[in-house]
């Protein structure tokens, strides 16, 4: 056999086991080896040459995790899935803490184990740098950037579910989209969704589907968010927002691999990726019994904290600039550039809204400069920020957060709408609607964009 084919080691010490899998991976074309004990499988594997290890739990001279933890000592380290028995939910999650690729439950699923083998064998050929390009990037140089960074490209390798915390405009997404992009599941679908913002009685609808008839207005059949995710990555945002009575039945869906539509008895098989995020305290949440215990421990298998900009001050003339550009390049004119001043005064500025708000701030302050040159008086920040930084756990309560979000929405849907009436008035002749609003014809044109009215 070439020393350089891709090799599969099954280490299980039931030869029905031992056989069905080496059946079903070497009809994909690949090579297998087998072991049957803890021993022998150190043997196999420090003998080299080993793309993929599946193994038990439950070994005769010891466990399945003592292969996990071996592996990981290795120079390149080969993905290892674990196989487990129904209902040992916690020996797989410990599994996938002590660095296993992924798990699968016995009895196993011929679908299930063709694509863990998959994803697990692209690993081989992705060894992409964290930032995916011009959209979506993870700016800054400082050290708690550089971690992050480090910790994506290990996360990237693993299909263990991990949770992605920090404040509200921090880059959770932003996070999430980078551990997808870097994986092995990259060139399948990544779908975001939004927990808060689905009305309860159609929470089970929008993540499973329905049936033609399940019920009244369910007039065809229709594919929920864990079949359009298939193969890729599903990432719940503000997940502690999710009813309970549907975190019950989410919880169902992770461990089963597999979803039921509404109306319906058929399981359909689904291999996805969860990642999930929420500015709350999700713990606190548990305490007060607003989150299902359960559910916490399985989706927060690994803890991300991704840093409010605060903690990175200096990454702000990197993020500035970054901004300032994408700002050149959207509205097609030469972008402004950020006075000493100005630079100072967002360097003393807490960011209660993080990148998000500094984004904001910047992009409305290109629109009020005057010269090509943005000053501390167009950045518009509140004169004194001591209250801000005095009071920081205040504007970093859950319920601030959310009252100021929802103001800010609905100032914009204000401002939106008097745009929209101006426009209509002097038929859509964007020169005389800027003068009557009394704003310049650059402000004017950076709100048509905002609000895609251009």
């Amino acid at each position: 056999m070439n020393k350089h084919a891709t090799q599969v080691l099954i280490i299980d010490d039931e030869p029905d086991i031992r056989e069905l899998l080496d059946i079903t991976i070497s009809r994909m074309g690949l090579h297998t080896l087998t072991a049957s004990s803890v021993a022998e499988a150190l043997e196999r594997l420090q003998q080299g040459n080993i793309s993929l290890c599946l193994t038990d739990i439950k070994l005769p001279d010891g466990s399945g995790m003592d292969i996990v933890k071996f592996i990981q000592t290795c120079e390149n380290p080969a993905p290892v899935a674990v196989l487990t028995a129904f209902g040992s939910m916690e020996l797989a999650v410990e599994a996938l803490k002590c660095g296993a690729f992924d798990f699968i439950n016995k009895p196993v699923s011929v679908e299930q184990l063709r694509n863990l083998v998959k994803s697990a064998l692209r690993l081989e050929s992705r060894r992409s740098a964290v930032d995916a390009g011009n959209q979506m990037r993870l700016l800054g140089e400082t050290q708690a950037i550089k971690t992050l960074r480090d910790q994506i490209g290990k996360l990237a390798r693993s299909q263990a579910p991990v949770y992605i915390s920090g404040e509200s405009g921090s880059g959770k997404e932003v996070v999430a989209r980078l551990i997808h992009a870097n994986g092995p599941r990259s060139d399948a679908p990544f779908v975001p969704v939004n927990c808060g913002a689905i009305p309860g009685e159609l929470v089970e609808s929008e993540f499973f589907g329905h049936v033609k008839g399940s019920f009244t207005g369910a007039y065809d059949h229709k594919e929920g968010l864990f079949e359009a995710a298939n193969g890729g990555t599903l990432f719940l945002d503000e997940v502690a927002d999710l009813p309970l009575n549907m975190q019950v039945k989410l919880l169902r869906a992770i461990q089963e691999k597999a979803i039921r539509r509404v109306g319906s008895n058929q399981e359909i098989p689904v291999d996805v990726r969860i990642l999930s995020a929420t500015h709350k305290d999700l713990s606190r949440a548990v305490a007060a019994e607003h989150f299902r215990s359960d559910l916490f421990y399985r989706i927060n298998v690994i803890e991300l904290q991704v840093p409010s900009l605060r903690d990175r001050t200096p990454d702000i003339p990197i993020l500035s600039e970054f901004i300032l550009e994408k700002i050149s390049r959207e509205w097609g004119m030469e972008a402004p550039v950020l006075s000493e001043s100005a630079l100072k005064a967002l360097e003393r500025y807490p960011f209660p809204g993080n990148v998000r708000e500094l984004e904001n701030i910047i992009e409305r302050a290109a629109t009020l400069c005057e010269g090509g040159s943005i000053s501390a008086e167009d950045l518009s920040l509140p004169s004194d920020t001591r209250p801000l930084v005095a009071n920081q756990d205040a504007v970093n309560e859950p319920h601030l957060q959310n009252a100021l979000g929802r103001l800010e929405e609905y100032m914009a849907e204000i401002e939106k709408e008097i745009i929209s009436e101006a426009l209509e008035k002097y038929r859509w002749n964007k020169t005389e609607s800027a003068h009557a609003l009394g704003v310049t014809f650059r402000q004017f044109r950076y709100k048509l964009k905002k609000y895609e009215l251009d």
